[in-house]
């Protein structure tokens, strides 16, 4: 097939298709989120699109372009998760095969999705890119019919339907679209309907740290953002990424990590890695231009471990969670007093630790590690130098 990128019409075309099938997922304002970047902030939910994420937007419309006979070869894709999710749901609506290759380490809540859907799912490899090539080696071996998660005109303008969406929902006048960037389809096909259609607005692509070739930077090592882990962006999407994007920026995981927190205690919405990613870029105040911004919240397939782990990487790194480790006279009594001391500070103990072996202390010393619940840093330092005060050596772990 031609790797000419689509044109408007093609996206039109899509969303025609998409009618019933994808959700005109909503945008929301949030006054947290516009206090903290001191402008206002946009969000596009498509955490609550079917499957999880956009990826059915670009899975449904390659899959309902196929000929007869790729129908019948079935279909094989590779992803981090969310395509093959994507692939699987579409292609059990078409009632054809499909073979899912993901990492072995990918998220198990999007594997188990993926075989909820009727896929066949094998886990191949460290990274994207080496479930990729079993893919396609399945592709050889077997005739099945690739999708390619990013680098299919049918898929940009499959994702380009929420461009679409975005013109009839942003307010008139400046305003800055944030896309997470992985592979580029979906900031592709959202860049050229709003190049068509809202030529005024600017996009601007986010990258993890620790992948970010769009950025000019080598891949490093993992991410919480699984999703946009891709090393090498397609032969049809960087070309127009780098021709519609006014700017690509990079976040930590730490970043990322606490913008997950912050949209699930603040906004209410439970979003993954990929999709924190342009909120975490807006509120390190990145993103530049004027007006509104926009944030896509790209995907909400995060797994209950993940999530439980980056609840607790995100409280503290915001200074919600202390952990401090104290030298105290191992007699009766004084843990008692480290209690008061905290319980009057309004702070709460989540866990404490006793350590009386292996440790460089005296004899008549033990040294109590706790874990601690606050407000913040501002609070944990208060916190610290109460303990200080009551004549502690305190040593902050994180």
């Amino acid at each position: 097939m031609s790797a000419e990128r689509p044109g408007i019409d093609a996206i039109r075309e899509a969303r025609e298709r998409l009618d019933g099938v994808a959700r005109v997922t909503p945008v929301y304002s949030s006054e947290t989120l516009s206090r903290l970047a001191g402008r206002s902030v946009l969000l596009k939910a498509e955490n609550l699109q079917r499957t999880g994420a956009f990826k059915i937007r670009g899975a449904y419309n390659t899959i309902a372009q196929l000929s007869e006979d790729e129908r019948r070869a079935g279909v094989v894709a590779a992803s981090a998760g969310n395509h093959g999710q994507a692939v699987a749901w579409a292609a059990r609506q078409a009632e054809i095969a499909a073979t899912i290759v993901v990492p072995e380490g990918a998220p198990m809540a999007k594997v188990e999705a993926a075989r909820g859907y009727g896929a066949r799912v094998e886990m191949v490899g460290d990274d994207f890119e080496e479930s990729v090539a079993a893919a396609r080696a399945f592709e050889r071996d077997d005739g099945a019919t690739f999708i390619h998660a990013f680098d299919d005109p049918r898929v940009v303008a499959g994702q380009g339907t929420l461009g679409l969406e975005l013109v009839d929902a942003l307010p008139p006048g400046p305003c800055t679209v944030v896309v997470p960037v992985g592979g580029g389809g979906l900031a592709a096909g959202i860049a050229l309907a709003l190049d068509a259609l809202r030529p005024e607005l600017r996009v601007v692509g986010v990258q993890a740290a620790s992948c970010a070739p769009f950025a000019g930077r080598p891949p490093g090592g993992a991410t919480i953002a699984d999703g946009i882990a891709v090393k090498h962006p397609g032969e049809l999407t960087r070309p127009i990424l780098e021709d519609l994007l006014d700017d690509v920026v990079v976040v930590e995981d730490e970043e990322i990590s606490q913008a997950i927190v912050l949209l699930l205690e603040r906004v209410k919405l439970v979003v993954e890695g990929a999709g924190a990613a342009p909120v975490a870029a807006i509120l390190a105040e990145s993103i530049g231009g004027d007006g509104p911004v926009c944030a896509i919240l790209a995907g909400g397939t995060i797994d209950a471990t993940t999530m439980s782990s980056v609840i607790r990487y995100g409280l503290t790194a915001s200074g919600r969670y202390l952990v401090v480790a104290l030298l105290i006279p191992d007699r009766p009594g004084e843990l008692a007093r480290i209690v008061g001391t905290i319980a009057s500070e309004h702070a709460n103990i989540l866990a404490i630790q006793h350590h009386r072996e292996g440790r460089n202390i005296s004899v008549l010393e033990t040294e109590a590690e706790l874990t601690l619940e606050t407000r913040g840093e501002e609070h944990s330092q208060a916190v610290i130098r109460a303990l200080a005060d009551g004549g502690y050596t305190v040593r902050r772990l994180r």
